[in-house]
């Protein structure tokens, strides 16, 4: 979520998406008539070309280009909203212009912003993180039913005055999992080896710092909340192999786990979340256990 993205979305949807106003009522009312468990990816050019996927446990969108001109400044963090159906919900709720209230199958109230959300990366350097903006380019590969899969491409950024970096991105979400698994591959100007940052945002909304649960021997990394007395507790976390770890850090925005990368090698981590008024986890106690868990996988 992006603070102001509300009103951005009400003026669009009140140039012409808002003519079918009932029609958006009766989706923000009435469950879909097919509410078979499914993974879902959808690119939603009505929203500045956000990318959504989820599956029947969580639900995860980014930014595209388009949203830059609308609310500056826009990033490259990944989001995550809550979800407490099996079936896709997103687009639908994304559509009526009020995903930041629970209708009854799930809600957006974690903040992204600048900061690297939910598993968002960029390069460490010089103490601190050089991200990119929003993506420029998707290609979908797979729209379920077991699995949502996808291609961004990230356009060149500057790392300070030494190198400028550009990525490509795929993401791979099956069924029945709270685990989305990230290939990256960062290309850049000069074939020096890369400390690529990986974050977790430490304030995803307004009512405390997210608190850290870190297993580096594991590569597992987590955080949990702050709680909102509204709609409670995301959890998020973030897997990656221990042995590319180069260190744990922290800036004003995130937690960062620091990862050796080599310019033009593929490499792989998996980006979680839940909802502690969802179908699956409760409390951060079983939220870290399961990352765990999945971490020996």
């Amino acid at each position: 979520m992006h603070e102001i993205e509300r009103r951005a979305l009400l003026g669009a949807l009140a140039a012409g998406a808002m003519s079918g106003a009932a029609r958006a009522e009766d989706a923000r009312l009435t469950p879909p008539a097919d509410q078979r468990p499914r993974a879902n990816v959808v690119i939603a050019p009505y929203r500045y070309d956000d990318v959504l996927w989820e599956n029947d446990r969580v639900a995860h969108r980014i930014y595209g280009r388009a949203l830059e001109a609308h609310e500056p400044p826009s990033g490259s963090g990944i989001d995550a909203w809550g979800k407490k159906v099996r079936w896709p919900f997103m687009e639908r709720q994304l559509h009526i212009g009020d995903q930041h209230a629970d209708h009854g199958e799930g809600v957006d109230f974690y903040n992204v912003g600048t900061a690297r959300g939910c598993g968002g990366l960029g390069v460490w350097y010089d103490n601190k993180l050089w991200t990119s903006r929003n993506y420029r380019a998707v290609r979908i590969l797979q729209n379920g039913p077991d699995a949502a899969r996808f291609e961004v491409d990230y356009a060149p950024w500057p790392v300070d005055v030494v190198r400028t970096v550009s990525e490509t991105r795929r993401f791979e979400l099956p069924l029945g999992a709270n685990f989305t698994r990230l290939t990256s591959t960062i290309s850049s100007n000069t074939n020096d080896p890369l400390l690529i940052g990986v974050g977790l945002n430490k304030r995803p909304n307004t009512f405390g710092q997210a608190a850290l649960s870190a297993d580096r021997a594991r590569g597992a990394f987590s955080a949990w909340g702050g709680a909102d007395p509204t709609y409670g507790n995301i959890g998020v976390a973030v897997l990656v192999d221990p042995r590319q770890i180069a260190d744990v850090k922290e800036d004003a925005d995130n937690y960062l786990v620091l990862l050796n990368v080599a310019p033009g090698q593929p490499f792989s981590y998996r980006i979680g979340a839940c909802w502690d008024r969802g179908l699956d986890f409760t409390s951060r106690a079983a939220w870290d256990a399961y990352v765990l868990n999945e971490a020996t996988r």
